[in-house]
């Protein structure tokens, strides 16, 4: 799925990352415990989450994900923006709860086996 589709799907904000819309994602893991994260991850994923700090960013690039969807209407801070941008890694923002962000992905497709 396209970064751009989840974009529409979502109804969500950019908040970086203009110019990757177009990227790939092949999954998405939902959680706002990093450590579940790191353990339970495959590449090129969307992260669905509630947190706003940096570490979601870091976390991010070590595995390798393209895109963070941060649910609930939470706005990280200007420095966790700035890092998604410096990492290339997309930045979303959406009104919606972190179940319903999830269910739409997987309604739409996101992560099927075909």
């Amino acid at each position: 799925m396209k970064i751009n589709e989840i974009v529409n799907i979502l109804d969500c904000k950019i908040l970086c990352g203009e110019d990757k819309l177009n990227d790939e994602v092949k999954s998405a893991c939902a959680s706002d415990l990093m450590s579940d994260v790191l353990a339970f991850v495959k590449d090129e994923a969307v992260l669905i989450t509630g947190l706003c700090n940096p570490q979601i960013v870091r976390t991010a690039e070590m595995m390798d994900m393209r895109c963070i969807v941060i649910v609930r209407s939470k706005k990280p801070d200007s420095e966790t923006i700035e890092l998604a941008r410096e990492k290339g890694i997309v930045m979303l923002s959406c009104k919606i709860r972190m179940f319903e962000a999830a269910g739409k992905l997987y309604e739409a497709g996101l992560n099927r086996e075909e």
